[in-house]
């Protein structure tokens, strides 16, 4: 850097500092030094020299089946998960499943920067103890198993390019993940992985449209649930305030729109308190309580005691919407057909995805009459034990996947329980 330019940048920075403050100083100086160092080279989840090409795969599959109802061995590939990592808790309940149909399964650990297996095994036994899987550290490859099934676009990459011993391939989609990412190269690579010839999992019907719509490709489709043994109306009580999720990394969840929104609640209900969790750092312009990352179970008891709540998502229907629902909170969620077909509830409280539309919405539920009645009945309105439908079918999926289409006597069973695909 020129002499010249490291003045200008330490006056421009000294300036801030005087008329914002110490905070703003600071982050100009962190996107400087992130510009300048070209850290946005790690924003891509994936080693280049793992991206595969659709139309270059060549992927081996099994000359022979194994038997109907013999133990299979089933492989995930998965980032390291933290704890309390919603897509990773989902996945873990189809992991579970799979268990206690009584086959074994393997976590494929993908680290694009090389953290230790051993402390990520640990937060798994932490977060997920019901979960028996085999934890290893997918570099080490890509073996030993009937099945391997990718979680999302970086190990769609790893599983096409990694995989390559004979095995069946699938891929659970939780997102339509090219939406993560403005149109660019990004988005090419997210797009391409359904087009790997692996057998998808769509997990809801927006995700199940896009797949056809946008990629031309048919996927199994699933639905959502919603675990009511955590979330769940816990008896009468006086409610107020809103609540929303904030993590301003996650693009697709709306966070400026959601601030912006609640900047304009807080003019027009400044006595309604406005909670926020996810990220304790987070600065805001108004008066919030930050309760930081909550448990399932202290996010239910906050749920319990709230009027309404931002739930946005724009790349498939938030789970947080229906776990609101389940405690009693009405959820304002931004406005789609897709989202539509996978929340049909007559509380959700549907909103266009503006500032002005969603503080709107929430206006309209705090000054509602007979708010406790209101939250009984839309508690009572989600079903128990939601995740059952969709554990039973990626069960069956993967099934019948490794060991061949089923008997016709098998094919009319799984028929008369619903087969989405």
């Amino acid at each position: 850097m020129s002499t010249s330019r490291a003045f200008h940048m330490l006056a421009v920075g000294s300036r801030t500092l005087r008329q914002q403050g110490a905070r703003a100083a600071a982050q100009r100086a962190a996107r400087f030094a992130y510009q300048t160092l070209g850290a946005s080279e790690l924003e891509v989840p994936l080693d280049v020299r793992d991206i595969a090409d659709s139309t270059r795969l060549r992927l081996a599959a099994p000359d022979v089946r194994p038997a109907r109802g013999s133990r299979l061995r089933i492989g995930w590939i998965c980032t390291p998960p933290s704890l309390g990592s919603g897509g990773h808790t989902t996945m873990f309940r189809m992991i579970q499943a799979l268990e206690e149909a009584g086959h074994a399964t393997v976590l494929f650990l993908h680290d694009r920067f090389g953290g230790d297996v051993r402390h990520h095994e640990r937060i798994v036994r932490e977060g997920w103890p019901d979960v028996r899987s085999e934890v290893v550290d997918v570099a080490g490859g890509i073996r030993g198993v009937d099945a391997c099934i990718a979680t999302g676009w970086p190990s769609a990459h790893v599983l096409a390019s990694a995989g390559t011993q004979a095995m069946r391939r699938l891929y659970f989609v939780q997102d339509y993940e090219p939406y993560f990412y403005a149109r660019g190269s990004e988005y090419a690579l997210a797009e391409d992985t359904y087009r790997f010839g692996f057998r998808c999992i769509a997990l809801g019907r927006m995700v199940g449209d896009l797949l056809r719509s946008e990629v031309g490709v048919d996927a199994d489709v699933t639905e959502f649930g919603c675990d009511t043994n955590v979330y769940r109306h816990l008896g009468p009580q006086s409610r107020s305030g809103v609540v929303f999720y904030t993590r301003p990394v996650n693009a697709r969840r709306g966070y400026l729109l959601g601030t912006l929104a609640l900047e304009k609640f807080h003019q027009r209900h400044p006595e309604q308190e406005i909670h926020v969790y996810g990220q304790k750092t987070v600065d805001l312009p108004f008066p919030v309580t930050n309760h930081g990352r909550l448990t399932p179970a202290q996010l239910n008891e906050l749920y319990n005691k709230t009027i309404a709540g931002i739930a946005m998502s724009f790349t498939n229907i938030s789970l947080v919407a229906e776990e609101m629902l389940a405690a009693g909170t009405i959820p304002v969620v931004n406005d789609s057909p897709y989202a539509r077909a996978d929340l049909p509830s007559e509380f959700a409280s549907w909103a266009k995805p503006t500032p002005g539309a969603i503080a709107d919405a929430l206006c309209a539920l705090v000054e509602a009459e007979a708010i406790e009645a209101r939250a009984l009945q839309a508690a009572s309105s989600v079903r128990g034990d939601m995740w059952r439908p969709a554990q039973a079918d990626v069960v069956r999926i993967v099934e019948d996947e490794v060991y061949g289409p089923p008997s016709p006597e098998l094919q009319s069973i799984a028929d008369s329980g619903g087969n989405n695909r």
